[in-house]
């Protein structure tokens, strides 16, 4: 199995940056791809972003284009989500998850980690 581990949220002002990381363990290179989703209160989950684990391929919801950038440290075993100029709808617990397809829907994946809050303060 695959386990992944969430952090780097916090609260954060409108306009600034944050650093999330998804640290992953077991059989990682197993899961093709790996992704960000997103929670807020109310909302159903949202696709963030995703990438080929080996290839290193991403895309991105149109919302988060130019402002966010995943990435991956193979090394390390780790996916990141930089997140820059940040706004108040960014708020959301964030979730990385593991899986076979690239995918925006989240039935696609097969592993989920605990999620991380970020908040983006106006």
């Amino acid at each position: 199995q695959v386990q992944l581990v969430e952090s780097g949220g916090g609260l954060v002002q409108a306009g600034g940056s944050l650093r999330l990381s998804c640290a992953a363990s077991g059989r990682t290179f197993g899961s093709r791809y790996m992704a960000w989703f997103r929670q807020a209160p109310g909302k159903e989950r949202e696709f963030v972003a995703t990438i080929h684990w080996s290839g290193g391929a991403t895309y991105y919801v149109d919302s988060v284009k130019g402002r966010f950038t995943i990435s991956k440290d193979n090394a390390k075993t780790t996916m990141y989500l930089q997140m820059n100029s940040l706004k108040p709808e960014d708020t959301a617990v964030y979730y990385c998850a593991a899986g076979q397809t690239s995918s925006s829907w989240s039935w696609q994946y097969d592993y989920w980690g605990q999620g991380t809050q970020v908040t983006v303060s106006s």
